[in-house]
C-alpha cells in the first residue's frame, strides 16, 4: 500500500456484517468531533456501509474544520458537514436531532499547562451533549488511559478491572465516562463507553513512530516495554457497530488489537526489513498501559487486518516517503503528562 488513495479504500470499505447492521439501524448518524484523526475515515465508512445496504439515513459530520480540505473530501463523498464549536452553547443547541450519535471530540495533547480546556472538553461537554442528545443512543469514544499501569503477565485488564488514571487527561477521560453514565441514568440514555487504545493507519501510531526511528537510527526508548494496537479501519467499524450494542447503564468495551506486542519486538520486525539493527534505551517494565479487548472481539470477531500486515504495511509506507500526520502518540509515557 503505497498512496493515499489506497490507504483511504481499505479503510472505509465496509464489511458484510457492518452494511447487514446498518441496514437494520433506523435513523440518521451523526459524529462529534468528526475532525480528527479517525473521524473523516469513520463518517466515509458509516455513508459507504449505509450506501451499500441501500439505505437513505444521513451521516452528519460535525467538528469545528479548521482545514477545509477535510471538509470538502467528506462531502464529495457524500458525508454531511457543520462546522460547529461544540463548547458554545448556542452552536451545540442548533445541531439537528440524530438517534444515533458518535461521540469523538476530546482533547489529550497540550494538556500539560492547558488542564483546564482539557477538563471543559472531556468532562463539562459531555453533560451537554447527554442532555442535547437524552432521546439517541451515543457511543462516546473513551481511552485505555482510564486503566492504571498493570503486570504484563496478567494479559491486561478487561472491562471488570478498576480504573486507575494516571494525569490529568485520564482523569478528565475518566470524568467524562462519569458523566454520560449519570446522565444515561438520569434519561435512560443507551451508551457505550468505548475504551480505544492505539489505533493506527500508516500516517500515524505507534508503528509508524517505532519504524521511523529505525530507519533513521534513533534509539527507541523500551521502558513501557509493551503494547496494544488495532488499524484504524477496524477500530472505526467497532465503533459504528457499537451504536447496536449500547445499552443503560452505559457498556464499558475495550477496544484494541489481540496481541500484547513487545516494542523490543516490533523494532526488530522493522530492522529486518529496512536491513537496519534498532537501537534501544531503557529496561523494559513489569507493568505496562495495555488492555484486554476479548468482549469487543466476541461481539465484532477478531480484527480484519493482522498485526504483520499492518507491520508490512507501514515499513512499505516509510520506504516510499508516504505522507504523515504529525502527532506522535507519546505511548512510551508512564506519568500520564501528556
Amino acid at each position: 500500500m503505497k498512496t493515499i488513495q489506497q490507504l483511504e479504500e481499505r479503510m472505509t470499505s465496509p464489511s458484510g456484517a457492518l452494511v447487514q447492521e446498518m441496514k437494520k439501524m433506523k435513523g440518521d448518524v451523526i459524529i462529534l468531533g468528526a475532525g480528527g484523526k479517525m473521524g473523516p475515515t469513520l463518517a466515509k465508512l458509516a455513508k459507504n456501509a449505509i450506501k451499500d445496504g441501500g439505505g437513505k439515513q444521513r451521516v452528519i459530520a460535525v467538528s469545528r474544520f479548521s482545514g477545509s480540505e477535510v471538509r470538502a473530501d467528506l462531502e464529495k463523498n457524500g458525508v454531511e458537514t457543520i462546522s460547529a464549536d461544540l463548547l458554545k452553547d448556542e452552536q451545540l443547541k442548533g445541531l439537528p436531532f440524530s438517534e444515533n450519535v458518535i461521540y469523538m471530540a476530546g482533547n489529550k495533547f497540550g494538556t500539560k499547562g492547558n488542564e483546564h480546556f482539557t477538563w471543559a472538553m472531556n468532562t463539562y461537554l459531555p453533560g451537554r451533549i447527554a442532555e442535547h442528545y437524552r432521546n439517541s443512543r451515543i457511543v462516546s469514544f473513551s481511552t485505555g488511559n482510564v486503566y492504571p499501569l498493570t503486570e504484563i503477565f496478567k494479559g491486561g485488564p478487561t472491562e471488570e478491572h478498576d480504573p486507575g488514571p494516571i494525569g490529568e487527561y485520564a482523569q478528565s477521560s475518566l470524568g467524562r465516562e462519569r458523566i454520560f453514565t449519570y446522565f444515561s441514568h438520569q434519561y435512560g440514555i443507551p451508551m457505550v463507553h468505548f475504551r480505544l487504545n492505539y489505533a493506527i493507519d500508516l500516517r500515524y501510531g505507534v508503528l509508524l513512530e517505532i519504524a521511523k526511528a529505525v530507519k533513521s537510527g534513533k534509539a527507541i526508548d523500551v521502558t513501557m516495554g509493551q503494547v496494544n494496537v488495532i488499524w484504524q479501519g477496524d477500530a472505526n467499524e467497532m465503533a459504528i457497530r457499537s451504536l447496536s450494542i449500547c445499552q443503560s447503564p452505559p457498556r464499558i468495551l475495550n477496544v484494541t488489537g489481540p496481541e500484547t506486542v513487545s516494542i523490543r519486538w516490533l523494532a526488530g520486525e522493522f530492522g529486518k526489513r529496512f536491513n537496519e539493527k534498532p537501537l534501544f534505551i531503557g529496561e523494559e517494565q513489569t507493568t505496562a498501559l495495555i488492555s484486554n479487548a476479548s468482549k469487543a472481539h466476541q461481539l465484532f470477531g477478531y480484527p480484519s487486518v493482522t498485526l504483520l500486515q499492518m507491520i508490512d504495511w507501514t515499513a512499505e509506507w516509510v520506504m516510499s516517503n508516504g505522507e504523515t500526520i504529525n502527532k506522535p502518540t507519546h505511548f512510551q509515557e508512564r506519568q500520564g503528562a501528556y
